[in-house]
C-alpha cells in the first residue's frame, strides 16, 4: 500500500502542467474575427459601387486632399508602434515611468501617446470631412459619396471606441493598488484591437486614396 501511495504520488508531482489559454485574449481574437467579417462587407459595399460608378469615383475622388491623409495615417500607423511599447511596458509590469527618458516610460506614459495620436487622426478625419462638405460631397449627395462616409466613418467610430478603452485601461491603473496579471492582460488585448483598427485602416487608405 505504501509502495502505491508513493509511486501515485510521485507520478501527480512529475505530471506536467496544464497552461489554459486566457478567456480574454481568446474572446478578443475571436471578436475581432468577427469585425474582420463586418468590413469585408464595407469593402464589398464600396467596391460594388464603384464599379457601377466609375465617371463619378473618378470626378469625385480628385477632390481628396492626399497629402493630409497620408500624414494622418502615417500619424495612426506610429500610433501602434507607440501602443507596443507600452505593452512591453505592461509585460515587465512597469506601469509607470521610472524617469523622463522615453526609454523608461511605463504602459500609462506609452498609451497616453497613444490616446494623444489616435484623437489627432480622428480630429483630422472630421476636418477632412468639413472640407468635403463644402464642397458638396456629403453622405446622402451620391453614391460615392455614401460609400466613402460609411467605410470611413465606421472605421472612426472603432478608433474612438480604442480611444475610450485606452482611457479605461489607464484608468484601471490608478484605481488599483499593485498592477498585476489582470491589468497586463488588458493593456494586451486593448493593444491587439488597436492595431487591427490601423492595419484596416490602411487597407482603406490604400483602396480610397491610391487606387482612385
Amino acid at each position: 500500500m505504501d509502495f502505491v501511495t508513493s509511486t501515485s504520488l510521485t507520478f501527480q508531482a512529475s505530471a506536467p502542467v496544464i497552461k489554459r489559454p486566457n478567456t480574454v485574449a481568446v474572446g478578443t481574437i475571436v471578436w475581432l474575427g468577427s469585425e474582420v467579417m463586418f468590413f469585408a462587407g464595407l469593402f464589398a459595399i464600396y467596391f460594388t459601387l464603384r464599379s457601377m460608378s466609375p465617371e463619378l469615383w473618378a470626378a469625385q475622388s480628385g477632390m481628396l486632399n492626399f497629402p493630409f491623409s497620408l500624414t494622418n495615417t502615417i500619424i495612426l500607423v506610429l500610433s501602434s508602434v507607440t501602443c507596443q511599447f507600452g505593452v512591453f511596458a505592461a509585460e515587465r509590469m512597469q506601469p509607470y515611468a521610472t524617469g523622463w527618458k522615453p526609454t523608461q516610460w511605463g504602459m500609462v506614459e506609452w498609451f497616453f501617446l497613444t490616446f494623444a495620436m489616435g484623437a489627432v487622426f480622428v480630429s483630422g478625419q472630421v476636418w477632412e470631412y468639413a472640407m468635403l462638405v463644402s464642397e458638396g460631397v456629403s453622405l446622402s449627395s451620391d453614391s460615392y459619396g455614401s460609400a466613402f462616409y460609411l467605410t470611413t466613418g465606421f472605421h472612426g467610430l472603432h478608433v474612438t471606441g480604442g480611444l475610450i478603452a485606452f482611457l479605461l485601461v489607464i484608468g484601471r491603473v490608478f484605481a488599483v493598488k499593485n498592477f498585476g496579471h489582470k491589468e497586463a492582460t488588458s493593456a494586451i488585448v486593448v493593444s491587439y484591437y488597436w492595431h487591427f483598427v490601423d492595419v484596416v485602416w490602411i487597407g482603406l487608405f490604400l483602396v480610397i486614396y491610391v487606387l482612385k
